[in-house]
């Protein structure tokens, strides 16, 4: 950006000017220590390098005032310094022209230079906090809010920031910010952030875009969450849409609980059952099936990582699977799982959680990846610099890092397996810069003094599990919203921080509270979910909440992954795939590790993740026109079509009258009744005459078989099936 004439900096023209406190700030407002610009790594532009944003003002003052030959800054000449030039594009700048000749910020530069560039006064004040007016605001669509931003210090004294303060929204999409503060709404509503950074320190102003609809009736509040959803809709004027019909909702649950569509049986007994509770027993039958574990073991093991590289992996794969599957399935807390697998010790084949640290080695790698998967804290930043939207320092990061410090191995009898234990030492990890060493603390928390003889990963779990811990509850419960309602209340939903605000903060805790107090019970916690009224909402939208991507005024349909849809194809056709090393019929959702992949052309083209991130973000969700290509005409497909013994063929030679058997295949997959209109068009092309590739006429058998696998190929092409909604 270009720092204009009239920009105000309140600098008065009596005091001194420091570095830190006048200088540091142009630079930043003007981008020159942007990642792109003077803070790209290594180098920097042209051998002129600053820290990320200014977190380290030492090292900057030393680049611009005693490197360079000292050529950057004059103090004789202070505008023939190559700050004022370059900055001002009065010689050639790559950067171009950031600051105008005149303006306020230019004049404090020249000042700063000509009285001897002081680092910073004696005594001056310390930056401790800034604040952002105002901190909550309601706005419609299209209208507009000038922020303010304060600066506060250690001697109590404060000043406006705002010109020199840098503005950025969490969703575009939601509402703009100009470079002055100024926020414009757009046409969505909801709930945006506009994040505000000003000398290392950040603050939100969360703006609330209500549509203003009328919300005469809601649906029965059937527990705390459908309290708090409905509350904020009632708040932003976004009316519900009903709850959804018996059909939606066993496919819904079905897919959502065990990652399989319910069986013709299953269907017809809920639809035809008259029980009141009849949702809350099929809620509590998936949560105890084998289907339940199966799905949810598939998830988790992709996101630690449980990958074969090589043939030797597959005791350890098969072994760490088969772990998490019964931990699910037997409802293992949540904490328990986390304390097995990050302070586990010994070898897989008698503790397979070791498993997790045959594939994450390195300390720094581990840090990150439990901060991201069981924090929802994004740590790789800190490594290098301070984390530019969050309050972590390197040293924060090396803290973390300190508690894998300890971590022993030993080779086995058997190739590429290692016994992990305890290393008898002090723990602790040397500061990449600074080369101090840190003992381990958790974020935010004092430095821990853990004996040679503890491990401390222990520590590690033991603070992560306190029910008081800020991240432990909430990233979980997100990451649980999200898999349920397809966005969290925190999106990304493993990126959790002050500057990236929840859209609806009370459900959030209330969520986290209910998973304490149940001591992280991770089937309490999904009954509590799908036993809401909100998550049973009908997909369909109403005149007001089609716009709605945020408050959950509808349920918002989202596509089977890559596994379920497999499934899925399989249960409806009558088909079996079969993969190597495993029984025949074995699910997609219940394949071991990502090795499947390779010899599945189906898994590959609908995005099954190979495991090698701990971000959900590696699995595709987006829809491709080389998957459109694969339902259409993939051989593997036309396979499952016109497998023998098969839907298809079964019924064709059903006794039964047509319309029936129409019946039965939408009740397989879509778990719902045919329209009249859908029933006449079906048998009219069962009806149709039908020839060989030679042109001779097919006998009634024949063309019957092949007309229902018409049908099921047009049914597995719709998006009611290849979605859940």
């Amino acid at each position: 950006m270009t720092l204009l004439a009239g920009t105000s900096l309140a600098a008065e023209s009596s005091r001194p000017l420091s570095f830190v406190r006048d200088v540091q700030p142009i630079l930043t407002k003007a981008g020159c220590n942007a990642g792109a610009c003077h803070a790209k790594a290594i180098t920097g532009q042209r051998g002129f390098r600053l820290s990320v944003l200014g977190f380290e003002p030492e090292e900057d003052y030393e680049a611009i005032v005693k490197q360079g030959k000292g050529r950057r800054v004059f103090p004789p000449a202070p505008e023939e310094s190559l700050l004022i030039t370059k900055g001002a594009a009065i010689v050639p700048h790559v950067g171009g022209k950031k600051i105008v000749p005149g303006s306020e910020a230019y004049q404090i530069l020249v000042r700063w230079i000509g009285e001897g560039m002081p680092y910073a006064a004696k005594d001056e004040p310390v930056l401790t906090s800034i604040a952002v007016e105002p901190a909550r605001v309601t706005l419609k669509a299209r209208t507009t809010q000038q922020l303010k931003v304060m600066a506060r210090y250690s001697d109590g004294g404060s000043r406006d920031v705002t010109s020199l303060a840098l503005f950025e929204t969490n969703d575009r999409a939601m509402a703009e910010s100009s470079e002055e503060g100024l926020v414009k709404t757009l046409d969505l509503p909801g709930t945006v952030a506009v994040m505000v950074r000003f000398g290392g320190k950040v603050s939100v102003c969360s703006v609330s875009v209500p549509l203003g609809a009328p919300v005469d009736a809601l649906p029965p509040v059937k527990n705390f969450i459908d309290q708090h959803v409905f509350a904020n809709l009632k708040q932003i004027g976004i009316p519900p849409s009903p709850i959804c019909d018996d059909s939606s909702f066993l496919r819904r649950v079905s897919l959502d609980l065990g990652g399989r569509l319910p069986t013709l049986e299953e269907t017809k007994a809920f639809i035809a059952s008259k029980e009141p509770d009849k949702r809350d027993r099929a809620i509590d039958a998936l949560l105890n099936s084998p289907d339940y574990a199966d799905y949810f073991a598939n998830k988790w093991t992709s996101l630690l990582k449980n990958t074969r590289s090589e043939a030797s992996d597959i005791t350890a794969n098969f072994a760490f699977h088969a772990w998490m599957r019964d931990s699910l399935l037997a409802n293992t807390p949540y904490d328990q799982i986390v304390r097995q697998v990050l302070a586990s010790t010994g070898t897989i084949v008698s503790n397979p959680p070791v498993a997790w640290y045959k594939r994450v080695k390195e300390p720094t790698t581990q840090l990150e990846d439990v901060a991201q998967l069981f924090l929802g804290v994004r740590m790789q930043c800190a490594q290098c610099h301070h984390h530019p939207f969050e309050r972590w320092s390197q040293a924060e990061y090396y803290q973390l890092a300190a508690f894998f410090s300890q971590i022993g191995r030993k080779p086995t009898t058997i190739a590429g397996e290692d016994l992990i234990f305890h290393k008898r030492g002090i723990a602790q990890t040397e500061h990449r810069k600074t080369r101090v060493m840190l003992r381990p603390a958790g974020l935010g928390e004092a430095p821990l003094d853990i004996p040679p003889d503890e491990d401390p990963r222990l520590a590690l779990v033991d603070w992560m599990s306190q029910k008081t811990n800020p991240f432990f509850a909430k990233s979980l419960v997100n990451r649980y919203w999200k898999h349920f309602f397809k966005r969290g209340l925190v999106e990304p939903e493993d990126d959790l921080r002050d500057t990236n605000p929840p859209t609806n903060p009370e459900l959030l805790d209330a969520l986290a509270k209910h998973f304490t107090d149940s001591n992280y019970d991770l089937k309490s916690l999904v009954r509590v979910i799908v036993q809401s009224h909100a998550y049973q909402l009908s997909a369909m939208p109403n005149e007001h909440n089609a716009i709605d991507r945020q408050a959950f005024s509808h349920f918002y349909p989202k596509r089977m992954t890559a596994e379920v849809l497999l499934d899925s194809i399989d249960m409806v056709t009558g088909a079996k795939s079969d993969f190597a090393d495993l029984p025949p019929g074995t699910r997609a959702v219940s394949l071991p590790d990502n090795s499947y992949n390779r010899a599945s052309p189906f898994l590959k083209v609908f995005g099954r993740p190979e495991g090698s991130s701990v971000c959900e973000c590696e699995r595709v969700q987006s829809a491709s026109l080389a998957q459109s290509l694969h339902l259409m005409n993939a051989a593997d497909v036309k396979g499952k079509l016109t497998t023998n013994n098969g839907r298809a063929e079964q019924l064709s030679k059903a006794e039964m009258p047509e319309p029936k058997r129409i019946r039965e295949l939408y009740l397989a997959a879509f778990s719902r009744e045919p329209t009249a209109e859908e029933v006449r068009i079906a048998e009219t092309h069962l009806l149709k005459p039908r020839t060989d590739a030679q042109g001779k006429p097919l006998d009634s058998q024949r063309s019957k078989r092949n007309g229902y696998e018409d049908l099921l190929w047009a049914l597995l092409n719709t998006k009611e099936f290849l979605y859940n909604h």
